[in-house]
């Protein structure tokens, strides 16, 4: 585990990226509906706040092990969005 700000920055660039991935598919397919990639992007900005909440709290025991969890949940759930923006 690297330093709770690298943590951070990760929880930011990984979201941020895939919400810049999906307005550039809406900017380039204008003629399909908005709706899915709309909740996509609504997802995310959904995860990145729980993420930060599980961060920032202090009160956790074993404070290496949360924050680990922490970077596996990042990850399987960044997984699973670029999924969905894939199928988009």
């Amino acid at each position: 585990m690297a330093s709770l700000r690298e943590l951070k920055k990760d929880i930011n660039n990984v979201l941020g990226d895939i919400i810049e991935a999906v307005y550039v598919w809406e900017y380039q397919n204008t003629d399909k509906d908005t709706k899915s990639s709309e909740a996509i992007i609504d997802e995310a900005i959904a995860t990145f706040d729980a993420l930060i909440v599980k961060v920032n709290d202090k009160s956790v025991a074993n404070r290496k092990a949360h924050l680990k969890a922490v970077s596996n949940e990042l990850e399987e759930t960044g997984k699973a969005l670029i999924e969905k923006v894939n199928n988009l």
